[in-house]
């Protein structure tokens, strides 16, 4: 935190945007993850259309890459931005 009273307004203020649109991305990681989740429900539990419920399974396996791709993608640029590599990211 010391870091932060060096910095200039205009730099404090891009560090705070910065970190909530890491936060917003999150945010829709998980909400795509719900809705793949919940389509997938719906493929699987529809039972007139049997022959696609293998896409339920396949859309549920989406909904959990995009939860681990969103989290692990969070506390990488999170640790970026604390150890302050804002060139490389």
């Amino acid at each position: 935190m010391a870091e932060e009273t060096t910095l200039i307004i205009r730099d404090y203020l891009a560090r705070q945007r910065t970190r909530m649109a890491n936060e917003r991305t999150l945010l829709s990681y998980i909400r795509t993850s719900l809705y793949f989740l919940v389509s997938g429900t719906a493929l699987v539990k529809v039972e007139d259309l049997a022959n696609i419920s293998s896409l339920g399974y396949f859309s549920f396996a989406i909904s959990i890459v995009l939860i681990i791709v969103g989290f692990f993608n969070f506390f990488r640029v999170r640790r970026k931005m604390r150890k302050g590599y804002y060139h490389k990211m």
